[in-house]
C-alpha cells in the first residue's frame, strides 16, 4: 500500500474547495470546538487559585470566591469587547487583524506572536490537565502519563486534519456531556449544601491545613494578586471564536457573536458554581486529587455522576487542546499571508484544512509536553500570559476604531487597513469598556508577569520578542525575493540571454546517458559531455564504448579531464563554473544532469549520491540551470539492458568504479 492509499485510509477522502462552505460549523458544533478550552479550565482554574491561598493556611481558601467573581467580571468584559470584534472584522484573525487595522505593524506582530504562544500551552495544558483527570481516578496511570499524552496529542491531530466539520461532530458529546455533568454536581451540591426539598444538609468536615507564611503586608497582596492570576486562566481560549470567524455557516458573525455569548455564560456559571461550593465545602487542593473530583465526590458520592465527570472531564480536557488546533492554524494562515511566516502555512490540505499548521501545532506541543513531563501546573506559569497581553492589545485597537466610528455621520463609511467601518450608535460607552478592559487586561497582564516571572514567566516574556524578530526576518526576505523579481521598471536588453550550450556530466555510455545527450541536442547547438578519468584503464574503457556511436560522438563535444584523486566531484565544478565566468559571462549555462531512477524508492539509498552533490554544488550559482533528464528502471524494462545500467551504475553516480565487462 503507497503513501497516497494510507493517507487515504487515514484522513479520508479529498474534499473539492466547492465543499467548503458544507464543511463550517453551525452554533452546536462551533460552541463544542471553540468554547471546549474556556468551558474546560473549570476544571483546574478555581484550583489554581486556591493552590496559592493555601500557603496562608485553609482558613484563606474563603477568599477563592471573591477572587473567582472578579475573574468572571473580566470575562464579562472581554466577552463583549471579542463580540464587537467578530461584527466588525467578519473575516476573522481576532487582536492580529484588530491591532494591525489600529495599531500598526508592531503591536500587530507581538499580538501574534503572544497568541501563538497561547495557542501551542493551550493544547499542552489541555492535555496534560487530561491526563491528570486520569491519574486521579486511576492512580497506576500515573507513571505513564507522557506516554498518553502524546498518544492522546496524536489522536486529536489525525482528527483535526480529516476537517473541521467532523472534528465538531466528534467532539460536541464530550462537550456537552461535561457541562451537564458539572452542572449536575453543582446542582446536587447546592441542594445538598443548603438542605433544599427536605435533604439533610450537608455535613462538612473541614481539613486544617497551618500557614506557611504570615498573611500580613506585602506578602499578603502578593498571595492575592498570584491567586487572581491563577484564577485568569479561565479566560483563556475566549478569544478564539474571533480568530475562526469564517468557519461559521453564514451569516458568519452572527452565529460566532451568539456562540460568543452562550461561551461566556456557560463558562462562568460553571466556575462561580465551583468556586462557591469548593469554599463552602472547605476543600483543600492535594497533589493526588483535583478540586473538582474532590467536590463530585462529596457531592455525589462515587457513583455513576462521579465516574461520569471524571470520565468526561477528562475527555474534554483533552479535547480543549482543538481550540488551539483551530486557532494555530488560522492565525498562521494570516501572518503567512502577510509573509510574516512560511507562506506553505497558509495552504489548505485536502480535507479543506490547514495541514501543515496543525502538524506544526502537534510538533511543537509535544515537545513542551515531553520538557515538563505532562505537569500542568509547572506550565500554568507560562499559561494566560500571552493571552493577556492579546487581550489588551485587542481592546485598544477596539477603543481606536470606536474613536474612528465616532467621528462618521449617519450613513458615513470608511475604508480602512483591513475592512470597512459604519456609522454606528453608542460608541461612547462602547469606548468606554473597551478602554476598561484594555486596562485591566495590561494589569492582570503585568501582576501575571511579575508574579509568575520566576516560575518560567520569563520563558514567555523571552520568546515573544524572538518570534516577532523571527517575523520581521521572514517578512525582510520575502520582500527581497519580491523586489529580485519585479518586472516594474524592466526593459528587455536588461535581462540577460541564454548561452547556447549544454554540459552533460556522464561516466558512461548507456541509454541513460545517452537520452541525456540527445535531449541536450533539443536545448543547445553547442553540446558537451564532461567526463572524468582517475586511471588509464578508465579512460580506454571509456573511449571504446564512446567511438561506438558516432552520430554522438560527431555531433557532441568530448570534454575529459584527467584528475588524480578519487572524489570526481571538484574537477566537474570547477569546469562547469569556468565555462559560465569565463566563455558565457553573464549568460545562463544549462547543465543536464542524468538520473538513473530506480523503481523501488528505497533502492536510491544502494546508490552513490555523486548526482545529488552536484546539484547542491550549483545551485548557488545563480547563471547555471540545472535540468534532470530521469531514466527509469522499472519492470518493463528489457532484462538485458537493466542488467547493463545495474552494471555500469548509471550516470555519473559511480565514475572510477565501473566493473570490466
Amino acid at each position: 500500500m503507497g503513501f497516497s492509499n494510507i493517507k487515504r485510509v487515514l484522513i479520508g477522502e479529498p474534499f473539492p474547495t466547492s465543499r467548503d462552505s458544507h464543511e463550517r460549523l453551525d452554533n452546536i458544533r462551533g460552541l463544542a470546538i471553540f468554547a471546549s478550552d474556556p468551558i474546560s479550565s473549570n476544571a483546574y482554574a478555581t484550583e489554581a487559585i486556591m493552590s496559592v491561598l493555601i500557603v496562608l493556611g485553609s482558613g484563606a481558601l474563603q477568599i477563592t470566591l471573591p477572587i473567582s467573581l472578579a475573574v468572571a467580571g473580566l470575562v464579562l468584559l472581554v466577552v463583549f469587547s471579542y463580540i464587537q470584534t467578530i461584527m466588525h472584522y467578519p473575516e476573522g484573525g481576532g487582536s492580529y487583524m484588530v491591532s494591525k487595522d489600529n495599531l500598526g505593524k508592531l503591536p500587530s506582530l507581538v499580538a501574534a506572536a503572544a497568541l501563538l504562544v497561547d495557542y501551542v500551552l493551550t493544547v499542552s495544558v489541555s492535555i496534560s490537565a487530561g491526563v491528570r483527570a486520569v491519574t486521579s481516578a486511576i492512580p497506576e496511570a500515573f507513571p505513564y502519563r507522557v506516554l498518553i499524552a502524546l498518544v492522546v496529542l496524536l489522536l486529536i491531530t489525525w482528527i483535526n486534519l480529516r476537517g473541521i466539520r467532523e472534528s465538531g461532530t466528534i467532539f460536541a458529546i464530550p462537550a456537552y456531556a461535561f457541562v451537564v455533568g458539572v452542572l449536575a454536581v453543582i446542582a446536587v451540591g447546592l441542594v445538598r449544601y443548603f438542605g433544599f426539598f427536605g435533604v439533610t444538609p450537608m455535613e462538612i468536615t473541614p481539613h486544617v491545613v497551618p500557614a506557611h507564611t504570615s498573611g500580613q503586608g506585602f506578602i499578603l497582596i502578593w498571595v492575592l494578586l498570584r491567586a487572581f492570576a491563577g484564577g485568569c486562566t479561565a479566560l483563556t481560549g475566549i478569544e478564539a471564536i474571533s480568530d475562526g470567524v469564517k468557519a461559521f455557516k453564514a451569516p458568519e458573525s452572527k452565529n460566532a457573536a451568539k456562540t460568543m455569548v452562550a461561551m461566556g455564560l456557560i463558562a462562568m456559571s460553571l466556575f462561580i458554581g465551583i468556586s462557591f461550593l469548593a469554599t463552602h465545602l472547605q476543600l483543600v487542593p492535594e497533589e493526588a486529587e483535583s478540586i473538582l473530583s474532590q467536590l463530585t465526590r462529596r457531592a455525589t458520592g462515587t457513583g455513576f455522576i462521579y465516574f461520569w465527570v471524571q470520565f468526561f472531564t477528562a475527555a474534554i480536557l483533552f479535547l480543549a487542546a482543538n481550540t488551539g488546533f483551530q486557532d494555530f492554524p488560522r492565525l498562521s494562515f494570516f501572518l503567512a499571508r502577510d509573509n510574516f511566516l512560511p507562506r506553505w502555512l497558509k495552504i489548505r490540505g485536502d480535507r479543506l484544512v490547514y495541514s501543515a499548521g496543525i502538524t506544526t501545532l502537534a510538533i511543537v506541543a509535544s515537545l513542551l509536553i515531553i520538557a515538563f513531563q505532562a505537569d500542568e501546573i509547572a506550565m500554568l506559569p507560562l499559561y494566560a500570559l500571552g493571552v493577556m497581553l492579546g487581550f489588551s492589545l485587542s481592546q485598544s485597537g477596539m477603543f481606536r476604531l470606536m474613536g474612528r466610528i465616532k467621528h462618521l455621520q449617519p450613513g458615513e463609511s470608511l475604508k480602512t487597513l483591513v475592512t470597512e467601518i459604519h456609522y454606528e450608535k453608542g460608541t461612547s460607552w462602547k469606548r468606554a469598556v473597551n478602554l476598561l478592559g484594555a486596562t485591566v487586561t495590561f494589569i492582570v497582564f503585568l501582576i501575571l508577569l511579575i508574579t509568575k516571572f520566576t516560575d518560567g514567566a520569563w520563558i514567555v516574556a523571552v520568546l515573544i520578542p524572538i518570534l516577532v524578530t523571527m517575523f520581521y526576518t521572514i517578512n525582510r526576505h520575502y520582500k527581497q525575493v519580491s523586489d529580485a523579481l519585479t518586472t516594474q521598471g524592466l526593459t528587455t536588453h536588461q535581462i540577460g540571454g541564454v548561452a547556447d550550450i549544454a554540459i552533460v556530466p556522464i561516466a558512461d555510455i548507456h541509454r541513460g546517458t545517452m537520452l541525456a545527450l540527445q535531449y541536450a541536442h533539443k536545448i543547445a547547438g553547442d553540446v558537451r559531455a564532461l567526463t572524468i578519468f582517475t586511471t588509464d584503464e578508465e579512460r580506454d574503457r571509456f573511449m571504446q564504448r564512446w567511438n561506438r556511436f558516432e552520430s554522438i560522438s560527431r555531433e557532441t563535444k568530448l570534454v575529459a579531464i584527467d584528475y588524480d584523486f578519487r572524489d570526481i566531484l571538484k574537477p566537474l565544478v570547477n569546469y562547469i563554473k569556468k565555462v559560465n565566468t569565463e566563455e558565457f559571462p553573464d549568460q545562463l549555462t544549462t547543465v543536464v544532469v542524468p538520473e538513473f531512477i530506480p523503481e523501488k524508492k528505497w533502492a536510491s539509498f544502494l546508490h552513490n549520491q555523486t548526482a545529488t552533490r552536484l546539484r547542491a554544488q550549483l545551485r548557488d550559482d545563480r547563471d547555471i540551470i540545472i535540468i534532470e533528464v530521469p531514466f527509469h528502471i522499472d519492470e518493463h524494462t528489457d532484462p538485458h539492458v537493466h542488467e547493463q545500467v545495474l552494471l555500469k551504475e548509471s550516470l555519473i553516480d559511480e565514475i572510477g568504479d565501473e566493473p570490466e565487462e
